[in-house]
């Protein structure tokens, strides 16, 4: 089930690429195209093109590449469909799918996020505006937050009432099945809907696409959990939801950093001490989703747990997220006993400098390790380097073990040698070798002549429709960029069509402009001289070897197109085109 094709093809079209990404990216025109700087890791010169006719776009730092919808899910995190939902919605574009379930399904979302919409704005009002919100003021106010911060973040208060939102939300005409579906009531014995949050301070949680999917609430009380979340819904699902994500997006992409805290207040104080791109899960440990969410925007993860939780962060998972998801890990040491909640009230500057100075995983524990022992008599010594044997160990990859065992002993003044046999005897962990999964590759290099020709297929297909064909390449990665180019109705679709290095190539060269002073005339000449005499030269090589008379028939062309050639490219296009003919023609015999 799906959006249908052609409406997905529609809203390609309708979308003005450059003036989606221009939303982001400060776009300069240069020739025929837009260049600036990439939105998907950071640089200082500008290496990120756009081309707006073919409407793609191709970054050869990164070599991120894409059209409008990729842009808009990677930009914003989205899954396909709801990229495409989006651009459709800002073109005014009604999507139709390719079946009534799947329409059904888009429409009973849309009507939970409209109810849980009403939940936050009620839960605000009462908030600010009601007596009822007077102690959840008091104590927002106690932790340095004030009415513009509850603002910022749709702050609310579930009142003590036992059907209050629900009664507020029949009154806008949502219905029992709405409101237990949004997780915002369920049925009580008496078969009556009952409020499912009562007398907490509301965070409303909201996907990455900036809509409301549920509330974690905090009891000002010592009833009950102090946090209480909504339960897994339709659109509510903790594993994939990171609270903070739909406001930091825009701030995690431009600094090329996540800050990863623990609380729903630690985000906000982040955010307010000037760290914008922080963001913690909801009610749940973090999760291989939540690291693949975050992948897309970022490699660069910064921890922000109080001291205690980060020593003990399971090192073995960060070090597998690091070489399964091709991330960086630091921790920012902040002052022990506090977190970022409460220090951004009494110290932001120390809050900034703290993920400022953030160091790698290995290198937090270890200076933990050194900065808590007494290096000073022998005995502390030794305490200290049975301590830092189980941090040594836990690091997987050889080479920076080796360096950080060098690191301790130089530091404790024990000998490498004993660091190193005292690692080994329980077994190191595996080195992974070969490069990070999901690692994008470096741009693979083809023959220039022809990459040439197909840059130029893509940009003026008419200077080549009539005799540029597969068996004058000889690049295996440029015959399969061809071949996708020539069996698909328009580019996108071969991009989509084509894998790996033949992909890339397409995406790299769809934003390439072709650059040439000739006339029309002279530039399809010097293509199919380009392409031709090599490929005449190389079947006239196999004609010899097989003893095939043709190879003297060739030898003789070649000849004339060299000849012809001396006075320019249109002396040597006649004997070009004779030459490509022969190659189709006994190609296909």
């Amino acid at each position: 089930m799906g959006i249908l094709e052609e409406d997905i093809a529609r809203v390609r079209e309708t979308t003005d690429i450059v003036a989606l990404i221009g939303e982001h990216v400060a776009l300069k025109r240069s020739g025929g195209r837009f260049s600036g700087l990439c939105p998907f890791h950071g640089e200082k010169t500008a290496s990120f093109s756009v081309n707006a006719q073919l409407g793609v776009y191709y970054c050869f730092g990164c070599q991120e590449s894409g059209d409008a919808i990729t842009f808009v899910r990677k930009i914003e995190g989205l899954e396909f469909a709801d990229a495409v939902e989006r651009l459709a919605a800002k073109a005014g574009i009604t999507l139709r799918y390719d079946s009534a379930g799947a329409t059904q399904d888009r429409r009973k979302r849309q009507r939970l996020t409209e109810t849980v919409g009403a939940a936050v704005d009620y839960y605000h009002r009462l908030l600010l505006e009601d007596s009822v919100g007077g102690h959840a003021r008091g104590y927002l106010r106690s932790r340095g937050f004030d009415g513009d911060a509850a603002r910022q973040f749709s702050l609310g208060w579930a009142p003590d009432g036992f059907d209050t939102l629900v009664r507020h939300l029949y009154s806008l005409k949502f219905s029992r099945d709405d409101l237990e579906a949004a997780g915002l009531a369920f049925v009580n014995r008496s078969q009556k809907a009952q409020d499912f949050f009562r007398a907490r301070l509301m965070f409303p949680i909201f996907d990455r696409a900036g809509d409301p999917v549920g509330f974690g609430g905090r009891t000002l009380s010592d009833d009950g959990p102090k946090y209480k979340n909504t339960k897994d819904t339709q659109l509510y699902h903790k594993s994939r939801l990171l609270y903070g994500l739909n406001w930091a997006k825009a701030e995690i992409g431009a600094r090329d950093e996540v800050v990863i805290c623990e609380g729903y207040t630690d985000v906000m104080g982040f955010a307010l001490a000037g760290v914008p791109n922080a963001v913690a899960t909801c009610g749940t440990a973090l999760a291989d989703d939540h690291v693949q969410i975050l992948k897309s925007f970022t490699r660069h993860v910064v921890l922000a747990y109080d001291a205690d939780a980060a020593g003990q962060s399971a090192a073995e998972k960060w070090y597998q997220w690091e070489q399964r998801f091709d991330i960086e890990v630091k921790v920012a040491a902040l002052p022990p006993g506090q977190d970022p909640g409460d220090l951004w009230k009494a110290d932001p500057v120390a809050l900034v400098k703290a993920v400022e100075g953030a160091s790698r995983f290995a290198q937090f524990k270890i200076d933990r390790a050194l900065a808590a022992a007494d290096l000073v008599t022998p005995e502390g010594k030794a305490r200290a380097a049975d301590q830092l044997v189980p941090v040594l160990r836990e690091i997987p990859n050889e080479l920076v073990r080796e360096q950080y065992i060098q690191l301790v002993a130089g530091t404790t003044g024990i000998d490498h040698a004993w660091f190193k046999q005292a690692v080994a005897r329980r077994g190191a962990p595996r080195t992974t070798g070969g490069e990070s999964e999901g690692r994008r590759p470096a741009p693979v290099a083809v023959d220039r002549r022809e990459e040439d020709a197909l840059r130029w297929a893509i940009h003026r297909p008419e200077l080549v429709v009539d005799w540029l064909d597969a068996p004058l390449f000889n690049d295996p990665i440029a015959r399969e960029a061809f071949e996708h180019l020539w069996s698909a109705d328009e580019l996108h679709e071969a991009i989509e069509g084509a894998e790996g290095p033949a992909r890339a190539l397409l995406e790299r060269l769809a934003v390439e402009e072709p650059m040439d002073d000739d006339e029309p005339e002279t530039v399809r000449a010097r293509l199919v001289v380009n392409i031709a005499g090599p490929a005449a030269e190389r079947m006239r090589r196999q004609f010899l070897q097989d003893g095939d008379e043709r190879a003297m028939q060739l030898a003789t062309m070649l000849d004339q197109l060299r000849n012809g050639a001396h006075a320019g490219w249109a002396g040597g296009e006649g004997a070009a085109m004779q030459l490509v003919r022969c190659i189709s023609s006994w190609t296909t015999s």
